[in-house]
Parts: C-alpha cells; structure tokens; sequence
C-alpha cells in the first residue's frame, strides 16, 4: 500500500511510519524539517531494508501545502493511505501569513487542503484517510464563522479543543463524500506535544499517566492497515474502537457548514 504520512518526522507520525514500514506500506514522510525526517527514513531502512521516501513541507502556510501536493501527485500514482497527522498546541496566540489563527490552519485548514487536492487521487485508489483526532474535541465549541476565535474568547485549549472538533467534522464531511475516512484519540502520549504545559508535565513526569508513543502510533496504524479502516467511515476511534460521539463531532449540518468556511478559507472551489 502506498501510505502518505504527515507530522513524521517524530512522535506518534515517525513510530506509526516504522510500524507501517514494517508491514509492508511504501511511505512517503512528510514533516517540516528535513533533518529530523532523514532521521525516521534512515531508522525505517535500518530495520526494514527499504528506506522510505521524505519530503518537507510548513503546515503554516497554504502554498507550501499545495507544493506539497503537486509533488505527491507527481510521483504517486496511487495514495492508499493518507494519514493526517501534522498537529501543533501553542499557549500563545499566533497568527499565520494567511490569516487564521496558528492551530485552526496547522491542525485542520491544511490537512483540509491537502487532502481536498488529493482527493480524486485517492478516490481512484479506493483509499483511505485516516486523521489523528484528540479526545480534547469534545470541548470544542467550533464556529464556522469564526474558526480563528476572533470574536469569541480565545485560550490555548480552547482553540486546540476546536481544532480537534474540525478534524472529527471534516472526517464525516469525507465519509458523506464517499471516502473511508475515520479519525482516532491516540491516547494521552508521552511526546513533545505541547511543551511546558502543565498537562504534559504531568504526561511527562507522572508514572501512569502517560503511554509510550508506539501506543498512540498502533491506533493510527490499525485504521491504516485494518478493516475498521474502511468499515466504520466518518467514526471517531478510541482504543481500536468507534466510540459514540457528542453531537458537536457528529452533527452532519455542522460538518457541512464547517466545510463550507474551509473551501473559503483555503481558497477552494466551491463544492
């Protein structure tokens, strides 16, 4: 199977990237630094024998997001997988050169986009698209009108909660459309997600509060490699299983207005 993943280049991305290499999966790495990415691909060839493909690309920006895509269609001329997982949590409010709050762009716009530009690729696969979701959705208090909290209270949290709430809509959204997406709660990580957080601290420092990342990769790797990848469209996982959702990460009327304000606000054609 031919596997796009982003947010490889360490965490949950690069651990789930071996795991799959090991299955047997022809990887493209995607992350933001090349170094880090040359680091999981040489890792993957040490253990498999066969060293994965990489390339960069900065989620901040929308351009670069649809560089990235071009060159994913140039050299594959099947997507089975794309595994949406670039994601970041900031406790400072930060605003990208396109306009749009730093964690609304970075954790839902341009997986939006890149999956949208991919879209018929993977169609023409058959495949599948898989998005690292958190249970912190379920705080989200999304607004399609105001993804970036410009009108609305903002904080760290807040945002990252509506953030993780567009990545469950936008998997319904691709379900409707006829695709096998799902999305999945790695778990409560011990990664560099989030630093200086006090919760991380705690993830972090805590015996018993946090697992191992190779945990939270299993979870992205079963919907990659697993039936329930394709059985269960537009279902939010947790521990290898469709858990029910709130209606705030399931509400069809919702995820449309959400897709709505997301072609409008990558640039996208209406449709």
């Amino acid at each position: 199977m031919n596997t796009v993943i982003t947010g490889a280049s360490d965490g949950i991305g690069a651990a789930a990237a071996l795991q799959l290499a090991c299955m047997g999966h022809r990887l493209v790495l995607v992350g933001r630094t090349a170094s880090k990415l040359a680091a999981v691909a040489d890792r993957i060839a040490e253990v498999t024998g066969d060293r994965p493909a990489t390339l960069t690309a900065d989620f901040t920006s929308f351009d670069d997001v649809r560089r990235l895509a071009g060159q994913l269609l140039e050299r594959s001329e099947s997507i089975d997988v794309l595994i949406n997982n670039a994601g970041v949590m900031s406790t400072e409010r930060q605003r990208t050169a396109d306009g749009h709050e730093l964690m609304i762009q970075v954790n839902h716009l341009s997986s939006f986009l890149l999956t949208n530009l991919l879209l018929d690729r993977i169609r023409e696969s058959s495949g599948r698209v898989v998005t690292t979701c958190s249970r912190a959705a379920k705080t989200g208090r999304l607004d399609p009108a105001d993804l970036s909290r410009e009108r609305r209270r903002w904080s760290g949290w807040l945002q990252y909660g509506d953030s993780k709430q567009a990545n469950a809509l936008f998997t319904v959204s691709l379900a409707d459309r006829g695709i096998a997406a799902t999305c999945a709660h790695p778990g409560v990580i011990r990664t560099g997600f989030a630093p200086g957080t006090f919760f991380m601290k705690l993830v972090l420092h805590v015996p018993g509060v946090g697992e191992p990342v190779e945990a939270g990769a299993a979870r992205l790797v079963h919907l990659a490699a697993h039936q329930d990848g394709v059985d269960h469209p537009g279902r939010y996982f947790a521990g290898n299983a469709p858990v029910e959702a709130p209606r705030q990460m399931s509400d069809p009327a919702l995820a449309a207005d959400l897709w709505t304000a997301s072609l409008a606000a990558t640039g996208l054609p209406a449709s």
